[in-house]
């Protein structure tokens, strides 16, 4: 990566909100304009000097469309001269969100970028943009060449996460044991405060008056092996159901990334640097694989052994998902997704990159640990992964 360096100096993220819950009376881009202005206002920086903000966010339309990244810059205290874009790779947009913003800064086009991602699925719920246009007439996404070339195949993650579980020998009683464990953790680390440095509460109304969400909606702190057991199965003789799977949640998140000029500028203090970027794409039909191939390539171009990392982010889309990634790469799951993952905590799709950082990031720093790996699948066969350093 030569001399340049992209620094975190910070990473916040809503509580998660169930759907329909706590976050329901958010707009998407009222909720991300918190972030934005949570990120400035605890860096200290000028608002003005921020040069773009890179918005991952997958249901795009409705209250999500018309461009949701610069809707949420236009909601926020940043002033208009900043601009933004939205995109979209599925569950990795605001990974890959921080991976464009760190590639910005280590290219030297700019010095001071905000990543970040939303996704309230109460107002835009998961496929409405592809439902939607299918029920007006207008056709979906799969074209006569993807049928051609996967015939009859329906691009499923469902699908996807069965087909895993069964390649990789993970019977349900293994993921519902791992479920379990993302449920206690995630409830330890609340109970510890360990989440209160990356939260930003937020102003709701609830049916008794004005109150603060500050604590995940999502945790199920009663949690037993009967509870998460007796959920039906998703597909008849499958291993999945909606207990170890991710949450459906409403959220947004956001990392502030800066150049070595930037942090001198401004008088910064960065809480880590961006090690290695790396983004792979594989079968499109398995779909959730791909994590598992490209942290093999990611420790490869940084020169690193699985042993070095510290500590581990798995995006828990599907529990098949951590538990298959363990046995191929046999890193220590003691070192896996320490505070609990989306099965407890929530995936809010396009905010889950930015999410995720700012708990490894916090974490590390928490627990005095150097190294952290993010990844996640993401529809179509791709997986993004960050390795960060901490300062």
């Amino acid at each position: 990566m030569g001399a340049a360096t992209a620094y975190i100096v910070d990473a916040v993220r809503t509580a998660g909100g169930r759907r329909g819950g706590k976050l329901a009376g958010w707009h998407p881009a009222d909720m991300a304009a918190e972030m934005l202005d949570a990120i400035v206002a605890r860096s200290g920086i000028d608002p003005a000097a921020i040069e773009d903000v890179i918005m991952g966010c997958v249901g795009q339309g409705g209250e999500q469309g018309f461009q949701v990244g610069r809707g949420a810059v236009l909601a926020s205290r940043l002033p208009e001269s900043v601009p933004a874009v939205t995109i979209d790779r599925q569950c990795g947009s605001s990974q890959q969100a921080i991976q464009f913003a760190a590639q910005a800064v280590l290219s030297g086009t700019q010095d001071v970028v905000i990543a970040a991602g939303v996704e309230s699925m109460t107002r835009v719920p998961m496929g409405a943009t592809v439902a939607l246009f299918a029920q007006a007439g207008l056709g979906g996404p799969k074209s006569p060449r993807q049928e051609a070339r996967y015939p009859g195949v329906q691009f499923s993650q469902f699908m996807g996460a069965e087909m895993m579980a069964r390649k990789h020998g993970l019977g349900r009683a293994e993921l519902d044991a791992y479920a379990l464990a993302s449920h206690r953790r995630a409830a330890a680390a609340t109970e510890r405060g360990d989440f209160e440095a990356e939260i930003v509460p937020l102003a709701i109304e609830t049916p008794e008056g004005p109150a603060i969400h500050a604590r995940d909606e999502g945790i199920r702190f009663d949690a037993t092996a009967e509870s998460i057991g007796s959920v039906k199965l998703l597909a008849e003789g499958g291993v999945i159901s909606a207990a170890n799977a991710s949450q459906i949640c409403d959220g947004a998140s956001a990392v502030l990334i800066v150049s070595e000029a930037a942090l001198k500028a401004h008088g910064l203090t960065p809480l880590a640097r961006i090690h290695a970027l790396t983004v792979t794409a594989g079968d499109p039909v398995i779909m959730l694989e791909e994590p598992l191939f490209a942290t093999d390539r990611a420790l490869r171009r940084a020169g690193m052994t699985i042993d070095e990392i510290d500590l581990f982010e798995v995006n828990e889309a599907f529990a098949s998902v951590p538990l298959a990634w363990l046995r191929h790469t046999g890193a220590d799951p003691e070192r896996l997704n320490v505070n609990g993952g989306a099965i407890a905590l929530g995936h809010p799709l396009g905010a889950s990159g930015t999410k995720l950082m700012a708990t490894l990031v916090h974490a590390l720093r928490k627990r005095g640990k150097r190294y952290g790996l993010q990844t996640m699948c993401e529809g179509g066969g791709i997986a993004n992964v960050t390795i960060v350093e901490r300062l």
